[in-house]
């Protein structure tokens, strides 16, 4: 049976005497609770690969590759290190405290709250739990409303899956949102727009509660390198076009010389075409806008495009073809941009060329507006590599293609400014959602300390000041 907003307070109280009871805190239960997760991906593949296609049309292969696989290698990396990160490190002393010994222990923070996005219902709920799980708290999950699908399916598998109740499943839409919003928790992680991660901030600074945020941006890409156009092109559409663009990393906008359009243009229709074939409606493999409201936005931002690419459309399906288009002689990107398709994150099959005169133009272009979550370089050139590293600034940096470093289990995901804040996946979800506790121990015998207390003479504190002064 659904949650209702009067459960809300009683399911947030429970998860909070499960991790009160310290049930979650041995190493040996935050493995279980690993391994049962696993159990619930594997032994229903079959359910969220239905859910996933119901929800957005993704294909059995994109789901596993972009959701339920990345998840899985999550839990197999946390597995593998979870043992030397649950261990005790020894903490450095100073000289001026000697003799005392010191160490470093993780402790869980609590109960933590996941609110996550539609366009990739499974990966960004699990994804993060996989952390939260292994630093050994308890956790209740919002799936999206918009992937109605998904969400059933998690509020149906989780209480089979963590019978302990360490884990547990809200449903609902902006009211249960809101109402979760309002009980204290002692850490939150939302993926979604800067809008609504904007609202999730200021409820919990009402509880001083940290947050971990992901929250988009429009991500660009730069092309230079013709001598591996063909490939460029391929890896550029799949990035864009996977999940019907719907996916937070994906490139927003190409960046090019306006000598490199032409060709640029013809290299990604080949790509779409070996990708999704001549008709990407007939594709078993290309997904779906989520809703109407999100079809009618993304087909309203054609209007006054060049489009060369795509552009064919059937509202009833919540169809929109891969569709690219060219722009040139634009100063910006963002609210101040000359049309609409620049203006804010597109989050959909909507793929902008833009011409630029140089790559300094385009870093210029870039530095203008808010840090993006991702950026991707497709070049031969070092010194162009070096130049985006060095001069702009973003969640991460891909050479040579897209998406895929999200991944990578050992690098860490988060934005920068605008972007989001806080990261996770492996030992960085470890570091979000643990405390690092110093505990020190200063032996009573050998009462060095009396050089630091009252009445001060002047020999004790000059040898005093010169031990602190060394560090």
């Amino acid at each position: 049976m659904p949650t209702t907003t009067a459960d809300i307070p009683a399911v947030v109280s429970a998860a909070r005497e499960v991790f009160d009871s310290g049930a979650t805190r041995s190493p040996a239960v935050r493995a279980a609770s690993l391994r049962a997760m696993r159990a619930m991906l594997v032994e229903n593949e079959a359910a969220f690969e239905a859910a996933l296609h119901a929800d957005l049309h993704k294909s059995a292969g994109e789901a596993q590759l972009t959701e339920i696989s990345v998840v899985l290698a999550e839990i197999s990396h946390t597995l593998r290190h979870l043992r030397k990160w649950t261990r005790p490190r020894r903490g450095p002393v100073p000289m001026v405290l000697w003799p005392a010994r010191a160490k470093l222990v993780s402790e869980p923070l609590g109960v933590v709250l996941v609110i996550a996005p539609w366009n990739y219902p499974v990966l960004l709920l699990l994804g993060p739990l996989v952390g939260v799980l292994a630093a050994g708290n308890t956790a209740v999950l919002k799936p999206s409303e918009l992937a109605p699908a998904t969400s059933a399916l998690m509020a149906k598998l989780v209480p089979q899956y963590f019978r302990d109740g360490a884990v547990r499943v809200v449903e609902g839409a902006v009211q249960e949102t809101t109402d979760l919003l309002e009980q204290r928790f002692d850490h939150i992680v939302f993926t979604g727009s800067g809008t609504v991660g904007r609202i999730v901030m200021r409820a919990a600074a009402e509880h001083l509660t940290p947050v971990t945020l992901e929250l988009g941006g429009k991500s660009p890409a730069w092309f230079d390198d013709d001598a591996h156009l063909e490939q460029a092109a391929r890896r550029l559409v799949w990035a864009k076009f996977t999940n019907a663009g719907q996916t937070c990393v994906a490139p927003d906008y190409v960046l090019t010389t306006p000598d490199r359009v032409p060709a640029l243009v013809e290299a990604c229709r080949k790509a779409i075409a070996d990708l999704w074939g001549t008709e990407p409606r007939a594709s078993r493999d290309y997904g779906r806008v989520v809703n109407e409201r999100q079809f009618d936005r993304l087909v309203s931002l054609l209007d006054g495009t060049n489009v060369v690419i795509g552009g064919e459309h059937d509202r009833a399906e919540r169809y929109l073809a891969p569709t690219v288009v060219t722009l040139s002689g634009t100063a910006a990107i963002g609210p101040d941009a000359a049309h609409p398709v620049l203006r804010e994150e597109i989050f959909g099959p909507v793929l902008p060329i833009v011409a630029v005169d140089s790559v300094d133009d385009a870093v210029d272009l870039i530095t203008g507006w808010d840090k993006p979550l991702a950026l991707y370089v497709f070049s031969a050139s070092a010194r162009t590599r070096r130049l985006f590293e060095q001069r702009t600034s973003s969640g991460a940096v891909v050479h040579d293609a897209g998406l895929v470093h999200v991944a990578a289990a050992g690098l860490p995901f988060g934005g920068v400014g605008a972007s989001g804040m806080g990261a996770y996946h492996g030992t960085y979800s470890w570091q979000s959602f643990s405390h690092l506790k110093p505990v020190l121990r200063k032996p009573l015998l050998l009462d060095t300390l009396r050089l630091a207390q009252p009445p001060f003479h002047d020999l004790g504190r000059k040898l005093a000041q010169r031990l602190m002064r060394r560090g």
